[in-house]
């Protein structure tokens, strides 16, 4: 299991971490791109269906076409786990060394967005609040690591659930008990 799961984290992780590259250069390059968001999930699920090919190849490659939910479960945890540890490292990287001002650039691009779609005095208020809240959480690597965790690894292990469900077999293909 162990090979399947590091070779099938890591190409998870390649397209998760490149593609999430790709959404911040772009943003940078113009500020009111606003594709961002559906490329970076849509990056995710690309990525995290790498969770299933990868379940799918232990059960049949590895365990005889045979596989449990919680086995199939943790092949996808750990796959989900190495691909979103893989986009929380380059993020670190990418922010700490190369975009430290990414919180005010986000700030302000955040509001210049309320602004634009009409939100009343009260609403962009405590939209500058939530902002001002979340720029002070980034001031602590912690927080930004934690921040990016929850931004990727729900939806990983959503895939790793549904994966695990539909995945899971028993008895061999070949081999269906006829009762």
């Amino acid at each position: 299991m162990k090979k399947n799961v590091i070779v099938f984290g890591l190409i998870s992780g390649a397209i998760v971490t490149a593609m999430m590259l790709v959404s911040v250069i772009l943003c940078y390059k113009d500020p009111d791109f606003r594709g961002s968001m559906v490329i970076g999930y849509t990056a995710m699920l690309l990525a995290f269906s790498f969770i299933f090919i990868g379940i799918k190849n232990y059960r049949d490659k590895y365990n005889g076409g045979v596989i449990t939910f919680g086995k199939a479960f943790l092949t996808g945890l750990y796959i989900a786990l190495i691909a979103s540890t893989m986009y929380v490292v380059v993020w670190l990287i990418s922010y700490y060394f190369f975009i430290p001002d990414f919180m005010e650039r986000y700030s302000a691009h955040i509001m210049t967005q309320a602004r634009k779609d009409g939100a009343d005095a009260a609403t962009l208020l405590r939209t500058q609040a939530d902002m001002n809240r979340y720029s002070e959480m980034y001031r602590n690597p912690l927080f930004v690591v934690l921040l990016t965790y929850m931004e990727i690894l729900p939806l990983g292990l959503l895939i790793t659930l549904i994966s695990a469900l539909i995945l899971k077999r028993r008895t061999p293909a070949g081999n269906a008990v006829v009762s």
